[in-house]
């Protein structure tokens, strides 16, 4: 039905069929530049590869090893505590899931993309907002004054359903009244949520979730994935199960029958950040997703920073050791860092693997890692924007109703001018959720670029048919095989992520993997805790 609705829609704009096939020819001949990010590195330090000996050994009062959000916010929070013998090492990527790239001018997210204003629990996300200057004024009341130019603007999303663009994520129109009722139930229970507390006197959700409700009555929820939840609480519109599972897949990168209804419901339930120049639920958000965010963090830590992979770290007499490598044209280099104490800011997959007797604490790898998400993101250069249905404006943010698309963001979205850019850049977010995680990660390790490309594409093509790739200038394609660990029910009394959380010595651990999911305020979080701790 959407394709048949879509076709006669291209066909009325006046798109000959020679002129399609034209387009469509001059996208094919269009190669993407596609980025493995850590592929090789973790390959490396999957296959145990031989390391030549350390060229230097290079001693630091604390060692950052990771410089995604984590550990760029341990190094903030040790540069406010007075600590600068700090020595970050990259890992595979700087920034991690936060970076972002560009087209000369044009910036662009390769990862997470948006910030949602952060309620009166996350003081840690508004102590780091309100030293960048994000945040202007009562940066701990309950509606703080925010730099308007972050703000989301509106146009802010749009769905594209039954043939034409609608305003917001959830279907509405044509949509049956007994259908619209039950959105109305969900809501009205998000609403009931946000404001219930555990017999322990805690909110149900909050960021970070550490500070949550430990009720059992509320715990429970993580034994049943979202979508029981829903059957049990007798929600039938098809229309609210796409919508949860679409959010599920945009959150988690996985399903919501596979997702925690724990999890699923704190999405909803726990995002309630307000803002006096602003309305409730506004987003932050910039045109390079969150590396303008992250480098920002970084110029405020003022950290030392050096290019290379921690392969293994353990402790010794003196604090710990950290033995790093890099691959230059595919040859390795090692160098040893020592320190007094090191924070592990690392996917606990990969953490699994360096440090040195991780059991010890309390984590098992055979059954304490949890699953993780693969994620695509595709940025397509735009030579010019593609002609629109009537109606409804292109938005910060476009979805189409199918899977395994997310939809796109436009970047230049909050570019304030008189009028509209001359070139854009479309981010395409695809969670590879129609398969096992393992299955994707094989198919794009072994896919063509044009393979990935026809499947970052798809939902543009879906919305704008054969004119889009004659748009199209360059396409950048980012493949995060580890992407996000997947909340799965469960995952609240996940025992090695506990006891990871509660360490205290030497070597310390900070990732959103301790909370179980990847959000910016639970990496954070960590962050700053451990910051805290090793400043001891």
């Amino acid at each position: 039905m959407l394709r048949r609705s879509f076709l006669v829609w291209a066909g009325a704009s006046g798109l000959a069929a020679a002129g399609s096939g034209l387009a469509f020819q001059r996208w094919q001949e269009i190669t993407p530049t596609v980025h493995y990010v850590g592929r090789d590195e973790g390959h490396f330090l999957r296959d145990r590869r031989a390391l030549p000996p350390p060229s230097q050994v290079i001693h630091t009062d604390i060692a950052i090893l990771g410089s995604g959000v984590s550990g760029l916010t341990a190094a903030w929070k040790l540069k406010k505590l007075g600590k600068t013998d700090v020595l970050m090492i990259d890992g595979p990527q700087p920034y991690g899931n936060a970076a972002g790239g560009a087209f000369d001018e044009y910036e662009y997210p390769t990862g997470a993309h948006y910030l949602p204003l952060p309620s009166p629990e996350s003081t840690h996300v508004r102590e780091i907002l309100a030293d960048l200057g994000i945040i202007q004024k009562d940066a701990f009341a309950e509606k703080p004054y925010y730099d308007e130019r972050f703000i989301l603007h509106a146009p802010e999303e749009r769905l594209l359903f039954n043939g034409h663009w609608q305003d917001g994520f959830i279907p509405t129109d044509g949509v049956p009244q007994w259908e619209l009722e039950e959105h109305k139930r969900f809501f009205d229970e998000v609403h009931r949520l946000r404001q219930t507390r555990g017999a322990d006197g805690r909110r149900v959700f909050v960021f970070p979730t550490v500070l949550s409700s430990e009720d059992p009555q509320w715990q429970a929820l993580d034994r049943i994935s979202l979508k029981q939840w829903m059957d049990q609480n007798n929600y039938k519109s098809p229309t609210l199960h796409w919508y949860l599972n679409y959010c599920c897949r945009d959150d988690y990168g996985t399903r919501y029958d596979k997702v925690s209804a724990w999890a699923g419901l704190h999405y909803y339930c726990s995002r309630w950040g307000q803002a006096a120049n602003a309305g409730n639920g506004a987003w932050l958000t910039w045109p390079g997703g969150l590396q303008p965010l992250a480098s920002g963090i970084e110029r405020a830590a003022q950290i030392k920073r050096m290019a290379g992979t921690a392969v293994s770290l353990k402790k010794t007499a003196d604090g710990v050791e950290a033995l790093c490598f890099k691959l230059e044209n595919g040859k390795p280099t090692s160098y040893l860092v020592r320190a007094r104490k090191a924070i592990c800011a690392m996917p606990t997959y990969v953490a699994a693997r360096v440090v040195d007797n991780i059991g010890e604490y309390g984590f098992d790898a055979a059954r304490h890692v949890p699953e993780y998400a693969p994620w695509m993101v595709a940025n397509f250069l735009l030579k010019r924007f593609p002609d629109e249905l009537p109606n409804q404006p292109l938005s910060w943010d476009n979805v189409v109703y199918s899977e395994p698309g997310l939809g796109f963001v436009v970047s230049t979205h909050q570019d304030i001018r008189v009028r509209p850019p001359e070139k854009t850049v479309f981010s395409a977010y695809v969670a590879l959720s129609d398969r096992k995680a393992s299955t994707a990660r094989h198919w794009m390790a072994s896919a063509s670029p044009e393979e990935l490309l026809a499947l970052a594409g798809a939902d543009l093509k879906t919305a704008y048919g054969a004119q889009f790739a004659s748009c199209v200038e360059r396409v950048d394609i980012t493949l995060r095989g580890h992407a996000m660990a997947v909340p799965w029910p469960g995952f609240r009394n996940n025992a090695g992520m506990r006891a990871l959380r509660e360490v205290d010595g030497s070597i310390l651990f900070a990732h959103a993997d301790l909370s179980g999911f990847s959000v910016f305020e639970e990496a954070a979080w960590w962050g700053y805790r451990a910051a805290q701790l090793a400043a001891q």
